[in-house]
């Protein structure tokens, strides 16, 4: 999982990506792929 600063770079990365946000974090998730984890916050 990554740490960013812009989620919006990391969502481009791959088509499934999606933003979660969860407990005040905001995630990206990819079922398909899930290399593309992200986090943020």
């Amino acid at each position: 999982m990554k740490i960013v600063n812009s989620l919006k770079s990391m969502k481009t990365r791959h088509k499934d990506c999606r933003i979660i946000r969860r407990r005040g974090r905001n995630y990206i998730i990819n079922k398909t792929n899930p290399r593309f984890k992200a986090r943020q916050g």
